[in-house]
């Protein structure tokens, strides 16, 4: 069996970087894995470079988001049975480490995921991130007891899930005295801290202990060896060094401290650990779940004592540490001194750990690992994971309108929100109250939901309230109540026109009708003025839905269609052989385009225009739906014709477009296809995206603003809340009954459907 790691990677000097190096040479070593045909992938910070071993075969950029996809195509490629991952927040790319995420999606080997940080309240996304792997891996595996208690309280992991594997410890040996005395400390009582240094080691309450345990044993030297944190130096430098030091002369200890400042190799720890009468880790809160320099203090038989932190506890009980209080100098002085004053509980106390430490050697922890990959690739043999082709609808949260209701006051909707609460300061405009028209009027059409009901006059007076007397609508108004502008943008115009064409066609009061009719008609001289492709876009939904009510309205089927031609115009002038779109770059809200024109084709029966929006949304799929889920363009840049797709800050307004898209393809043709392609696009809210971050929030129903290159934009503004909401609905109309209808299947070029080309229908 070969198996890949993933993992920071000696000779970065890290934790787990040595924890990766010592656990695939552990795991490789087994009869059951291929030493071989496996491999390493290893995380490489900023900024650095390294001489990595052989065994690592792939490098990860921390920061760089393509090269995790590109890992894992290496992976998948490579023959390996099984993939073990080191995860720590901290040593992958993104906002708390979230690009790790798009990684183990793409993998196509089962999973094993040991995790260093178990946190007992983690962040939004620490929390999201861990309960992801926790469902994406077969098996996780933890050090301590109580990681398994918080998996399954806080982050939901089944038992069954949960393995607990102790860290493992070097098996190197030395002999005491020898090493006492090459050390130079064969006559000196020595106390030991080594690792990071960094404020939460709490060095200091050491120090405080430390006078009145010399003034009765004038021979004890503390040794603190470690260099500081590579996160500390970056943001502090050595000011917490420094502050040690002062406090060693302040106090008179000069003789009784010593200063290590460096890296040490495992063979010099394991001197020193074997050298010391007492290791310490007077670590200031509760809060760690793995502690790799307690486990090699105590797997090489020292009488530790500690802060009662999580590993810590477990790990110290049974005889083999002492426990004393955060900060309590006091109690660690008096524990010194009894322990000093009585060597026979030391002698006690080293032998219980060093019994332990018989039972944690990396070569019996290696062995429990390779038993579980062995597991886990059997039971994926047994059990292979079959697509489903058919969406499961449980997985759709229940419609809810908590964070429009927050968001929405008597005057209308606020366009923009600081995380989940409204903010006042950008007020209102006429975009978002049209899209909050658009919502709960299909959400009262489909769920007769009473809060939807009860907004749509508030949106239908916003939109009403903005209307210039030329038809025209202002669009930004301040929080007092002012408007901003004189006339707002044509876009925020054609989705006006498309909010009031659908008041039009589904208002459920007459009085919402006669308004909608008033403000669609007044409207109506501007359509031909207008320049913007999209404004025509949003413009031919408004009259879709009133002609879909009024069919016998010739005269606004005919400027449906002199609407239509001029988008085919556009179409026309910026159609070449491998680019098959409206202009010369992807911008926003792209999925409108092809809509449009499929809406426009369906109306009026115009085959031209259904090409048109059938090649144009082949063209969209092509460069959006490539990895088997939704991509969206992003803002940063777009998709110009000679350059390359932007990746990140995709927008929700982006996504509804594209269900929307293709829902209109899958009612034209009743091709299940489309319908596969609506709730891939739909899925791209709920984590199926280029991070697999949900942009959904379940606690406040509200929906993040932008899928950005480190994560979730977390501000739950009207436009993006409401884009969840539209595209939302039109996956549940998918539900009520299937399209009945004879799919007609055609070729043109890149597209899903066939029929004559572009060219010869244009002719």
């Amino acid at each position: 069996m070969k198996v890949a790691l993933i993992g920071t990677y000696k000779p970065r000097q890290c934790g787990i970087g040595s924890f990766s190096k010592d656990l695939f040479d552990a795991v490789t070593a087994s009869n059951v894995i291929d030493a071989k045909g496996s491999f390493v992938v290893a995380i490489t910070d900023p900024g650095s470079t390294y001489e990595y071993p052989p065994e690592v075969q792939c490098i990860i950029n921390q920061d760089d988001h393509d090269t995790y996809l590109e890992a894992a195509e290496f992976i998948n490629r490579s023959g390996v049975d099984a993939c073990v991952v080191q995860h720590e927040y901290g040593i992958f790319g993104g906002q708390n480490g979230v690009y790790i995420l798009s990684l183990l999606h793409s993998l196509e080997v089962p999973v094993i995921s040991t995790f260093h940080t178990v946190l007992k309240k983690p962040s939004y996304n620490e929390l999201f991130i861990l309960k992801e792997i926790a469902k994406i891996a077969q098996r996780v595996v933890v050090m301590a007891d109580k990681a398994v208690e918080l998996l399954q309280q806080i982050y939901e992991v089944p038992l069954e899930k949960i393995d607990m594997i102790p860290h493992g410890v070097p098996d190197i040996r030395y002999e005491r005295m020898e090493v006492r005395n090459e050390l130079g400390l064969a006559d000196r009582k020595v106390l030991l801290t080594f690792g990071f240094i960094g404020r939460n080691k709490g060095i200091e309450t050491v120090l405080s202990a430390l006078p009145e345990v010399a003034e009765k044993h004038p021979d004890v030297l503390y040794i603190i060896l470690g260099k500081t944190h590579p996160n500390v130096i970056k943001h502090s430098g050595e000011e917490y060094r420094l502050f040690l030091h002062r406090m060693v002369k302040k106090l008179g200890l000069q003789d009784n401290v010593m200063f290590l400042n460096r890296y040490a190799s495992q063979q010099e720890l394991f001197k020193y650990l074997s050298a010391s009468d007492i290791y310490l880790t007077p670590y200031l809160n509760e809060v760690q779940i793995t502690s790799g320099t307690l486990s090699y203090a105590v797997g090489v038989g020292a009488p530790v004592i500690s802060t009662p932190y999580w590993h810590a506890a477990e790990l110290l009980a049974g005889g083999r540490g002492m426990l004393f209080g955060f900060n309590d100098s006091r109690q660690l002085s008096g524990m010194l001194l009894d322990l000093f004053n009585h060597p026979e509980k030391l002698g006690v106390m080293r032998a219980e750990a060093k019994q332990y430490g018989e039972a944690v050697t990396w070569p019996k922890i290696g062995e429990r690992y390779a038993s579980l990959l062995q597991q886990v690739v059997e039971r994926a043999s047994l059990n292979p994971v079959k697509p489903d082709p058919a969406f499961d609808r449980s997985i759709l949260p229940p419609l809810k309108l908590d964070h429009l209701e927050r968001l929405t006051d008597s005057t209308g909707i606020f366009q923009h929100a600081t995380y989940g609460i409204p903010n006042y300061h950008e007020g209102y405009c006429l975009d978002d109250n049209a899209r909050a028209l658009l919502m709960t009027l299909m959400a009262y059409r489909r769920t007769k939901n009473e809060i939807a009901l009860r907004y749509i006059p508030t949106y239908l007076a916003y939109i009403h309230y903005a209307q210039n007397d030329d038809g025209t609508f202002r669009n930004f108004m301040s929080f007092n109540r002012n408007f901003l502008d004189k006339v707002g943008s044509e876009d925020a115009f054609g989705r006006a026109i498309w909010a009031i064409g659908y008041a039009m066609a589904h208002a459920p009061k007459d009085a919402y009708f006669q308004v909608a009719r008033s403000v669609f008609f007044k409207a109506v001289p501007q359509f031909e003025r207008l320049q913007s492709i999209r404004a025509i876009a949003n413009t031919i939904f408004g009259l879709y839905h009133y002609l879909k009510s009024n069919p016998s309205d010739d005269g606004m089927m005919e400027l449906t269609r002199k609407l239509a031609v001029r988008l085919h115009r556009e179409y026309q002038a910026y159609r070449r052989a491998d680019w098959h779109w409206f202009e010369s770059l992807l911008a926003y809200d792209n999925a409108l385009l092809p809509l449009a024109m499929l809406r426009a084709g369906e109306l009026l029966n115009d085959e031209t225009f259904l090409q048109v929006g059938f090649e144009s949304m082949a063209f969209l799929e092509k460069h959006t739906m490539r990895k088997g889920h939704l991509s969206l363009v992003g803002n940063e840049g777009w998709f110009k014709q000679d350059g390359l797709p932007a990746r990140f800050d995709q927008q929700p307004v982006d996504a509804m477009a594209t269900v929307l898209l293709f829902l209109q393809a899958y009612n034209l043709t009743g091709d299940p296809y489309y319908l596969q392609l609506v709730y891939t696009a739909f899925m791209w809210f709920l984590g199926e995206n280029d991070l697999r971050l949900s942009l959904y929030d379940f606690e406040t129903g509200g929906c993040c603003d932008g899928l950005e290159k480190d994560g979730v934009n977390r501000n739950q503004g009207a436009e993006s809340t409401l884009a969840y909401l539209i595209a939302y609905l039109a996956v549940q109309q998918t539900f009520e009954k299937p399209v009945e209808r004879s799919a007609k299947t055609v070729v043109y070029e890149d597209s899903h459907i066939s029929a004559d080309s572009l060219a010869d229908a244009a002719s």
